[in-house]
Parts: C-alpha cells; structure tokens; sequence
C-alpha cells in the first residue's frame, strides 16, 4: 500500500542521494588511482542516474498534489518550491551526463569526473533550496493541513494548521530570546 500522499514519501530519495553522490564519486576517483579502469566509474553513474529518477518522481507527485495544496497555500510559496525543485531536476540531469562522460577515455574523462565532483556539491546547495521551501511550505504556510481535514471538513484534532503571522512572531522571538 502506498502512501497518501506519495509527495512527501519520495522526497527523501533524492535528499539522500544528493548526500550519498559526492562520497561515492570521491570513493570512485581514489579507486581509480589504486586500480584504474572504467567499471570503478560506472557505480557514480549509476548513483546519479537513481539521483536524477528520484527527484523526477519527487516533482512529478508534487505536481500532481499541487492542486489539492493550492486550496491552503498562497501562490508565491508553492511557485517557488515548483521553480527550485525544477532547477534541481536540471541540474541532477546535467550533473547525470557529465557524470556519464567520465566514463570515456582520456583527458575529456578526466575533466568529466571532476565535473562530476563539482556538479554534485552543486546539487547539495540547491538540493538544500528545494527542502527548505519544501519544509516552509508544511511547516510555516500549512500545506499538511489539506491532508488533515475529517470527511465533514473539519481538522482532526493534532493536525497541522497554517502558522498565523502571530504565531509566528512568537516562534520568532522565543528564538531571539534563547540565543
């Protein structure tokens, strides 16, 4: 059975493998000074391509589910976690074939890896953009709420509401305080 909604589930694949894509690259590049050859290159490959599967589902889902969020979410929120989760998808993809490319021969295979290395510390920065939206757009703007309503309507009871301006400048200020 899975989980509804599915969004929220996936998410988590390609955070992980944005952490995960840098380690593997630098274990593949020391592997490949100890015993050179193009099979230690095919694991970060195969690495960037679950990358870039995994975030492809992850905004697939949050687009399917982006209409339903609309009812609870302003605009502006919800276009800018759309925007940087697209930019994270281009950027997988790119970093996916630059990362392929490593797999030739040769001074272009060299660069390529390297580009590899830079590309998946790059995805760790706009990786961070897309979870931080994300984790606005649930905590601050209420997203989850939608998926906390009875049959009648009604929040069941725990569920999480939409932050008031209110409460959030009492988050804000016991935050201040505690510094």
């Amino acid at each position: 059975m899975l989980p509804d909604p599915l969004h929220p589930a996936l998410v988590h694949f390609p955070i992980v493998f944005t952490f995960l894509l840098p380690v593997v690259i630098l274990g593949a590049l020391w592997l490949a000074r100890r015993n050179p050859g193009r099979r230690t290159w095919l694991t970060p490959v195969i690495a960037a391509a679950a990358l870039s599967a995994s975030a492809w589902l992850a905004v697939e889902t949050g687009e399917q589910q982006e209409e339903r969020v609309e009812s609870a979410v302003a605009e502006a929120p919800l276009e800018g976690h759309e925007e940087a989760a697209n930019r994270f998808l281009l950027l997988s993809l790119g970093v996916l074939g630059v990362t392929a490319a490593g797999l030739v021969r040769g001074g272009i295979g060299k660069v390529a890896r390297g580009a590899a290395l830079a590309g998946s510390l790059a995805l760790g920065v706009v990786g961070y953009q897309v979870g931080r939206s994300g984790g606005e757009l649930v905590y601050e703007h209420g997203a989850a709420s939608v998926y906390a309503q009875t049959a009648g309507g009604e929040v069941r009871a725990g569920a999480v509401e939409p932050a008031t301006g209110e409460a959030r400048e009492h988050r804000e200020r016991r935050g201040h305080d505690e510094e």
